[in-house]
This record gives C-alpha cells, structure tokens and sequence, in this order.
C-alpha cells in the first residue's frame, strides 16, 4: 500500500526558506520517479519539481533557481528546498510518484506572508 507522508511547510516571509520533506513506503522507492506537486486555493494541482531513480531533475518555470529537489534512497525520503519563496508559491505541497499514483497524501501547507 502507497503511502506518501509530507512535512516542513509552515509560515515564512516573502524571501524565506523552507525544506520539506516526504517519507515514502509502499513501493520500492529507488527505482521510482518521483515529483512535488502543489495546489493553491481555487487552481489545479501542478507538477513543481521531478526527480528519476537516478537524480535526473527537472523543473517548472516558475521555481527554477529558487527550488531543489533531491532524494535520499537509502531513507525513501524526498526532499523539496524552498528558496526565495514569493506569495506565489503559497499552496499545499504533495510529494508522488512521476506520474503519480490515484492517492495522495495529506500534503503539507506552506504559507508566504509578511
């Protein structure tokens, strides 16, 4: 049974950092592309950041320079560093499979606000 656990979001300034993470079981992670996604109020969920089993990485426009997606296997942990965070990035993030699975986690909010 997937299951995807995220965690670190919480309230930062415009210009702050946050890493989050996601503990992942279920499936063998090593082998896995995995991705953050995240929603904000009143939009579709959108694909952030994607990693493949080897490291490749692969970013949206709007995150690029600013984020950093990495893994580490040997923990099946996905990790999403959150730089120079705009009101713009405010949304619940989700980590999954690329392409992801039909379930979800509860995703983990992240707040920019002065």
């Amino acid at each position: 049974q997937v299951q995807l656990v995220e965690s670190g979001g919480g309230l930062v300034q415009p210009g702050g950092s946050l890493r989050l993470s996601c503990a992942a079981s279920g499936f063998i992670f090593s082998i896995t592309a995995m991705g953050w996604y995240r929603q904000a109020p009143g939009k579709q969920r959108e694909l952030v950041a994607r990693i493949s089993s080897s490291g490749i990485t692969n970013y949206a426009v709007s995150v690029q320079g600013r984020f950093t997606i990495s893994r580490d296997n040997a923990k099946k942990t996905l990790y999403l560093q959150m730089n120079t965070l705009e009101p713009e990035d405010a949304a619940v993030y989700y980590c999954n499979r690329f392409p992801p699975y039909n379930c979800w986690g509860q995703g983990t909010q992240v707040t920019v606000s002065s």
